[in-house]
Formats: structure tokens, sequence, C-alpha cells
């Protein structure tokens, strides 16, 4: 995987004339912090070798390097699923190249259900934390050059940078919950024993992407800072037949609050 990732890594600075300081992964419905972006260059994902291929609907599939209130950026305009077929390093594959392009942070964002009972569709939550339900992608040979074989799990999502963003949204008036994220497998959406169960285990909300990237992004001691959009609710008596075109339309109208939460957090010294 070493010389795969040096491979691609290559191909991308000889396309490129910046040094992206900040890595962002933009989720379902929610690639309009492109707009925002100057954008300096795009590459398809179809043309960077050793990048698989977004199959989602609302998964753009583009590598997009510019600035943003002025810090060089590097956004994937869609990400890749393990439900879609792909290996958890397959999926993860881009957070090892965004490490080695030079970034100092990684910013996610996902839709996902709800599960709190004061949730509504199209709140904000910062994740502080998570519970991983699918196959971890550091599972297989470590590559000690990249990251040790037991990553420290203490303090997944930055702290200091989660105060800054509190601050931000408390200034802006946007109303933010934080809270613990479940990664599920998916492509099913939950039955509502499943939401039962994973409330009872301490999630607040639940999705199928996020925490794979996340944990590859720790393994290389890449601080992260991850916001979901509340796309749905997992609640009892609020539960109702969803669709991913319902899922990509909530996340789509909530999407200029996390836009305007990260553009601001770019100004401030997060790295």
């Amino acid at each position: 995987m070493l010389q795969a990732i040096q491979k691609t890594t290559e191909f991308i600075l000889d396309k490129i004339h910046t040094k992206p300081e900040v890595g962002v992964i933009l989720g379902t419905g929610l690639g309009g912090l492109v707009d925002e972006i100057a954008i300096e260059t795009s590459l398809s994902y179809e043309d960077i070798p050793h990048f698989p291929v977004s199959t989602v609907h609302g998964h753009q599939g583009r590598l997009i390097f510019g600035r943003l209130n002025g810090r060089q950026i590097v956004a994937m305009q869609g990400r890749f699923h393990y439900y879609e077929g792909y290996s958890m390093q397959e999926v993860t594959f881009p957070v090892r190249v965004m490490k080695q392009l030079g970034i100092k942070l990684l910013i996610v964002s996902n839709a996902s259900g709800g599960l709190r009972a004061e949730f509504e569709i199209g709140d904000l939550m910062f994740i502080s934390d998570h519970i991983n339900l699918m196959p971890n992608p550091l599972i297989g040979k470590n590559i000690d050059e990249i990251g040790p074989r037991f990553p420290d799990m203490s303090e997944v999502y930055d702290h200091r940078i989660l105060q800054i963003a509190q601050k931000i949204a408390r200034k802006a008036g946007i109303k933010v919950h934080e809270g613990t994220y479940t990664a599920v497998t998916g492509p099913t959406f939950e039955t509502p024993a499943e939401y039962h169960y994973i409330r009872i285990i301490g999630g607040d909300a639940v999705g199928m992407s996020t925490v794979p990237e996340v944990i590859v992004a720790r393994h290389m001691n890449l601080p992260v800072f991850a916001v979901s959009v509340i796309s749905d609710l997992g609640v009892k008596g609020k539960i109702v037949e969803i669709s991913h075109e319902e899922v990509i339309e909530a996340a789509s109208a909530a999407e200029p609050k996390m836009t305007l939460i990260i553009r601001e957090l770019l100004k401030e010294n997060i790295v």
C-alpha cells in the first residue's frame, strides 16, 4: 500500500501548484462548500491512480484543490463507502494520500440519523466521540512508516477545535449539538430495533461513513474535526419511511449552516 500511496501522491503533485494545509471530506448532499472555494485544480477520481470511483448519487467524485478563507485546502467532493464493495483500505486510501500531500487537519462531514429526542431534521451535531460497528480499517499488516500498530483513541476528535467551532456556531446563532456518532456498514437504513440498540450503547447519531476515515487519520496522528447533519430521525414515534433522495434533500437544506462554520473555522488558528 505504501508504494500505491507514493505513486498517487506523485501523480497529484505533478498536477497541482499548491500545498494543501487542510483536507475536507464532503458527505451526502453536502458538496455546496465547493462553491465557496477558489478552485485552482480539479481532478476526477477516475483519472487518479489507485483511487476508487464513487458510485453513490450525491457524491460528485472530484478531488478539488484551492483556497478558502486564506487556507489552501483539498476537498473530496464525494467519498467512498464500505457498502459499495470497496475494502476498508480502499475507502480510506484518499486520507492516506491527503496526509502525504501535507495536510495538517482533516475535516469530515456526513448526513446521519439522529437518535436523541431533542434532535430535529436539519440540526448539526459536532462529533465528539464515535462507536465503530464496522470492520476496522487498520486490520492487517501495519505499515510502521505510516503509524503505530496500536494507535491511541482517547481523543479522536480534537477538543480545542471543537471549542473553537462551538464559539463560531454561537456567534452565528446556529444551534448545534455535540455527541457520539455510531458507524454501521449499511446500505440498509436502520430498523426501529437497531435505532434503539444504538441509542442504548451510547450513540447519538448513526451513519455509514466517517469513522474509517477518522481512524486512519488518527493512525497518522492527523487531528480531526467532524460534523453530522441530521437528515432523518431514529427516535421512537418519529421513525418514518426514508429514502436516499430524502436524505440528500435534508442534508442539502442544512448545508449552508455547515459551510458557514467550516469557512469561519478556517480563519482560526487551527493548524
